[in-house]
């Protein structure tokens, strides 16, 4: 039996906005079989402490096997779900 793995997913949840990318990053790891750690940064100064912290510019980010993926495009290319549209 193959063991779960974890993703650590970092995800902005505001009080007056919910991120769609954030969304879309916890959805396709689900589907892909992950157990997702989900990292709620509930507001902006937590956002800015996060990016500044990482040196990225954007949330969502997803760390696997403590390797930063990065975003849910990144994501998305890295479980080979890219779709042409």
């Amino acid at each position: 039996m193959a063991q779960e793995q974890t993703a650590t997913l970092y995800r902005m949840i505001l009080p007056d906005h919910t991120c769609p990318f954030g969304v879309r990053a916890k959805q396709m790891l689900e589907e892909a079989g992950f157990h997702v750690d989900d990292r709620i940064l509930r507001s902006r100064e937590e956002v800015d402490a996060f990016e500044a912290k990482h040196s990225v510019d954007t949330t969502p980010q997803v760390f696997i096997d403590n390797e930063r993926i990065g975003g849910s495009d990144d994501l998305e290319r890295y479980l080979g779900q890219g779709r042409s549209l």
